[in-house]
């Protein structure tokens, strides 16, 4: 098993459950996406339909459970996450009635094993109202032996009648020592590992992510646009429709990072990244990192996204008087 090491403790309790037959019918995996969270859902999924656990409660690996999760075609083990429609074969972007009221019926079936059936639902937060109201059907008459881990990165989307039913699983974050260690131990280096991680707002999982895909030439291609926005060498317009032609909402993440960083460097009495160095910048850069966090909310709705981006970029505090 390879749990990062701040999801232990949570593991131990989760074992622990599994070891004494009790775990809870409905548990809920809440936090921002990158923390671990899925790692964490699928290990219990795995130990918990394991025939030879290890005696850390870990899963086997070589038990015939083990080996059918591994290949995906356990038959007790239900995974619902986004289905492709019917009408062009792209994957929908929510969770709808119909994969609920299957998932429903799964469930009221014996397990094939013998043993407990589990399903995960993931993103259970991109749920639809009606997919919503189908699984509290089945969690307010649960089945014998059966386990629904629900995973999400906004709980709060959720309705509380399905909140109320799920005992939450939590685990602490990681200091950044621990965040940074985890990014040695993947053979990140130090200066990437750290620079990485502050752009992630501390998040180790998105820093991971983030190095494997080379996003962090985004970033400073972000960077730039900033600093010519700050001096007037570029206008909004034409980086909006860049942006929004090229991974929008990880762009407005850099931006609001950048901007948060060049406050505080210029708080420091240090030249920021984007070339700012007067401390009345201070105040606009707060307000529009703020700004930037509502524009990426923005994005996931059906609204254009070049707009929304230029309606951000205009706003840019320095870029009328920027120029260093």
């Amino acid at each position: 098993m390879t749990l990062a090491p701040w999801l232990m403790p949570a593991w131990k309790r989760l074992a622990a459950d599994v070891a004494d037959g009790r775990l809870h019918h409905a548990l809920l995996f809440a936090g921002a996406a990158g923390y671990g969270k899925r790692a964490l859902a699928d290990a219990l999924a795995t130990a918990a339909l394991c025939t030879e656990r290890n005696a850390d409660g870990s899963a086997c690996g070589h038990c015939r459970s083990c080996l059918l999760v591994a290949a995906g075609s356990h038959p007790d083990l239900v995974r619902v996450s986004f289905e492709p429609r019917e009408s062009d074969g792209k994957l929908r972007s929510e969770i709808i009635v119909d994969q609920m009221r299957a998932l429903g019926a799964r469930l009221a079936m014996a397990s094939q094993f013998g043993g407990l059936q589990i399903a995960i639902i993931d993103p259970a937060d991109a749920m639809n109202p009606n997919a919503a109201n189908a699984l509290l059907k089945t969690l307010e008459e649960p089945a014998s032996s059966t386990i629904i881990l629900l995973v999400a990165d906004d709980p709060s989307r959720l309705p509380a009648t399905i909140r109320s039913r799920c005992r939450r699983v939590d685990f602490d974050m990681p200091t950044r020592d621990e965040s940074l260690a985890w990014l040695r131990a993947k053979g990140v280096a130090a200066d990437v590992a750290a620079s990485t991680l502050d752009a992630s707002f501390g998040n180790p999982g998105l820093a991971a992510t983030w190095i494997e895909e080379g996003a962090l030439a985004v970033r400073r291609e972000c960077a730039a646009d900033l600093a010519a926005l700050s001096a007037a060498r570029a206008q909004p317009s034409t980086i909006a429709e860049r942006w929004a032609a090229d991974r929008p909402a990880l762009r407005v993440w850099f931006a609001a990072a950048l901007a948060r960083d060049e406050a505080r460097r210029i708080g420091e009495g240090k030249r920021g990244e984007l070339g700012l160095t007067r401390p009345a910048e201070i105040p606009k850069l707060n307000a529009w990192f703020g700004r930037a966090n509502r524009a990426r909310g923005l994005l996931a709705t059906p609204l254009r996204a070049d707009m929304v981006l230029l309606d951000l970029l205009r706003d840019w505090p320095a870029r009328a008087g920027g120029r260093a």
